[in-house]
């Protein structure tokens, strides 16, 4: 299921989620030209630097991977930017990076394979919208069987659907791990997520006008 739009005002611009995707794609060009970025930037595990957990979320792996994030970033984010502010939100959006990255690696102490991605940071952006905005409608491509089709839907089921494919996805890989395969890093989206739960309910937010869902 891919979300197309949401029915969330909001009431301020989403500077930093534009910037943030801005600087994501500047990098991912640069990518392309100097491919050991992902290694150099990326966390891997087994000789973790902590600057990682920071330049790590900046680098993707292909167009398939950046274009995901980004479009999920920019589904999500300008609500919980408008409801943190411009700061507090690049805060928040780093911090849950951060405690994704921090999942990978207590699960993950030994693997060699470098971990990229923004996926955990919005992952927490995601953990945060189910708290704030759970009745918002989310314009969602579905596919069935051969078809495919577009369905209006409550965030909070499209969004405990995503995080149980997540945790269930991680918890199968035990065992096999495709993560030390260098495949999806699962349970540090559902770090992320749950990092963002956390956060949306400890840090200020601000009064919004009164919003209504049709």
């Amino acid at each position: 299921m891919i979300p197309l739009r949401s029915s969330e005002r909001t009431y301020s611009p989403a500077t930093v989620t534009l910037l943030l995707i801005l600087i994501n794609i500047l990098v991912f060009f640069l990518e392309l030209r100097q491919p050991d970025i992902m290694r150099d930037y990326g966390i891997i595990p087994d000789r973790f630097h902590f600057s990682s957990l920071l330049t790590s979320l900046f680098i993707h792996g292909g167009w398939l991977h950046i274009v995901g994030n980004m479009w999920f970033l920019w589904i999500f984010g300008p609500a919980i930017e408008d409801l943190l502010g411009h700061s507090r939100f690049l805060i928040f959006y780093l911090l849950c990076g951060v405690a994704a990255g921090f999942t990978h690696i207590l699960l993950n102490p030994f693997s060699p394979v470098p971990t990229i991605g923004a996926s955990g940071a919005i992952a927490g952006v995601m953990g945060a919208y189910l708290v704030k905005f759970p009745r918002a409608r989310i314009n969602t491509l579905v596919p069935i069987f051969i078809f495919i089709t577009t369905v209006e839907m409550p965030a909070a089921f499209l969004l405990i659907y995503w995080f149980l494919i997540q945790f269930f996805s991680g918890a199968g890989s035990f065992g096999y791990s495709t993560v030390s395969k260098g495949d999806v890093a699962w349970f540090a989206h559902v770090g992320g997520f749950l990092a963002g739960i956390a956060l949306i309910l400890m840090m200020p937010v601000r009064q919004r006008a009164s919003r209504s869902w049709s």
